[in-house]
């Protein structure tokens, strides 16, 4: 049953860095005002918000400083560093975002929660890595990474990339604690970059992996645990368009959870952009089944209006 209030909204990268941005953190903190703005838009007509993100450029960033230090200090394996970036991402948005409520007479706190999210070991992403992250290489860097145990893809003629898993999240472990305090009425940011990637082994203890958990997918796993009343998809578009960068481009500002199912198969939803967005719109609901349930997916600068469907695309049952 969907809790009638209970918004998750799921930030895309563009809400935190920007791509014409060197992404310093005086940059991230203002854009993360920004996004602020729009999140107390929200609460201040009466949702209570669960709030995502990505973390792109940041996990970038952070790999780049485990190369620089090379030989200073001791490296962070990737699935430390997603932690350390959840943590930052999400104390800066809990930041602002409490500020901005402060100037609106809403005084509370925003509170983030480490959250690590349990993978299958026998998904078949582990064998076959694709997602690239870090930095590219030339070819000699690319070798030497290749004999230290990295998966590297050469993504255009002698341009290479570190490569990993992306398996599908499975299940997230703090679901308890963010129910409860969900019940409490608190505003929480959780399941930062898709969350901390962990696999637990036979003995039933847990250990983290290198890997990438799709924000999206991540976020639909949560709101559907969550009985969530939406999942709000903030991004740079202004709406979901099939036949996409063509002359018979489409823009869809309803789609049933079956059209999205069809176009999903006949390939109109790229795995690297909207792809993602869209099985977690029928991720959701598919295991959300209240009538009411939707997804709404719209530009970042317009969150109300792509909520109440003025905007954007919103994707229901029938």
């Amino acid at each position: 049953m969907a809790q009638s209030k209970l918004i998750v909204v799921a930030l895309g990268g563009n809400a935190i860095s920007k791509p014409d941005q060197q992404g310093n953190v005086a940059e991230q903190f203002a854009n993360s005002r920004a996004t602020a703005r729009q999140l107390a838009d929200l609460i201040e007509q009466g949702y209570q918000l669960l709030v995502t993100h990505g973390n792109g450029p940041q996990i970038g960033n952070f790999l780049l400083r485990n190369e620089a230090g090379a030989g200073l200090i001791y490296p962070l394996p990737m699935e430390v560093a997603v932690a350390h970036v959840q943590g930052g991402m999400g104390y800066m948005i809990a930041q602002t975002l409490s500020n901005e409520l402060r100037t609106r007479n809403l005084d509370r706190i925003v509170s983030t929660i480490i959250t690590t999210v349990l993978l299958d070991r026998a998904d078949p992403a582990f064998a076959n890595p694709t997602k690239p992250v870090g930095r590219v290489f030339d070819r000699a860097d690319a070798d030497r990474f290749a004999r230290e145990g990295w998966h590297i893809k050469e993504v255009e003629p002698g341009k290479f990339r570190r490569v990993v898993p992306s398996p599908l999240p499975r299940q997230i472990m703090e679901i308890e604690l963010i129910r409860e305090a969900v019940a409490a009425g608190h505003t929480l940011i959780a399941c930062g970059g898709g969350g901390v990637p962990v696999v637990r082994h036979d003995d039933g203890d847990l250990t983290g992996t290198a890997a990438v958990i799709d924000k999206d997918l991540a976020s639909a796993l949560l709101a559907a645990q969550l009985g969530a009343a939406a999942l709000l998809i903030l991004t740079a578009i202004e709406a979901v368009c099939v036949n996409y960068n063509r002359a018979d481009a489409r823009r869809l500002d309803r789609m049933t959870v079956s059209e999205a199912r069809r176009w999903l198969a006949e390939g109109q939803f790229p795995p690297g952009s909207m792809g993602p967005k869209i099985q977690g719109a029928i991720d959701f609901l598919s295991a959300e089944t209240h009538p009411d349930a939707f997804v709404a997916i719209g530009p970042l600068e317009r969150a109300l209006d792509t909520l109440a469907g003025r905007v954007g695309t919103r994707i229901t049952h029938g």
